[in-house]
């Protein structure tokens, strides 16, 4: 009668042996050695006559399992009693327990691989599409001009005009003829209109103003933005500010009314 061997696809020696005692139904941390060793090389030989590549592992792991039952073959030395020292020594040498902490590993690392496998196969059945560019469906934000400038810039650029003038040497003073607020924007006025609508704050100023002159042209500069007549702002942090006329004003008409104007 001849015999058919259907055998499985196994990845190495150890994943026989944990094919043999799953099947067989064995507490892996009391392999009966006898009857593993036999049926693995059961398989071995079934390997050898289906003519099927058989690699140097599976012949180590069967001469590692001719070894082990050898050893359990042999009879054990008496029984003498020591302290419980060398009781768990003698428990540790047992030619199974390097066999059975490797079966452990093996199938903690298997359990996890097939684990991730099916992770795999999940995921192959979830279909994804291309990002798509979705910014024409964001809102229009309008920038802000004034963004991250305030008042507090405009002193700080009125408080660094006043320490250059600290330092310079007045050798003589030549008191001019007062000028209002009301004049002075209309002067700023004029000029941002011959600069094309724009012009530095630094532009302002020179060494020959006064005090007085500064402090003028300061609150000019505030009631133009408190009317709405010009914006101020840096390109850049601690840069010269640039006043600019709005857009709707870049045509600006020089004749205010006193209500409009409170100086």
């Amino acid at each position: 009668m001849k015999v058919t061997y259907k055998l499985e696809a196994f990845e190495g020696p150890l994943d026989l042996l944990l094919h043999l005692i799953d099947k067989n139904e064995l507490d892996i941390y009391n392999i009966p050695i006898k009857e593993i060793t036999d049926q693995y090389l059961g398989y071995v030989q079934a390997m050898h006559e289906l003519e099927l590549d058989i690699t140097s592992e599976f012949l180590v792991m069967a001469a590692t399992l001719l070894s082990i039952k050898s050893k359990m073959l042999l009879p054990k030395p008496p029984v003498i009693e020591f302290d419980e020292y060398f009781d768990d020594m003698d428990d540790s040498l047992d030619p199974r327990a390097e066999l059975v902490a490797k079966l452990i590993e093996y199938r903690k690392y298997k359990s996890i691989a097939d684990m991730l496998r099916d992770k795999e196969v999940e995921r192959s059945l979830v279909y994804t599409r291309e990002p798509e560019d979705l910014t024409s469906y964001l809102p229009d934000i309008h920038e802000n001009p004034v963004e991250g400038l305030d008042v507090a810039d405009l002193l700080f650029a009125f408080q660094r005009t006043l320490r250059k003038l600290a330092n310079r040497n007045v050798v003589t003073r030549i008191r001019r003829d007062e000028i209002s607020v009301k004049e002075r924007i209309r002067e700023v006025i004029d000029l941002l209109k011959f600069k094309g609508g724009k012009l530095l704050f630094s532009k302002l100023f020179d060494y020959e103003m006064t005090r007085e002159e500064i402090v003028v042209t300061f609150l000019a500069i505030l009631e133009l933005m408190k009317m709405k007549k010009v914006v101020c702002y840096q390109y850049k942090l601690f840069e010269d500010i640039v006043i600019q006329a709005k857009e709707e004003d870049s045509d600006i008409d020089t004749q205010f009314s006193t209500d409009e104007i409170n100086y």
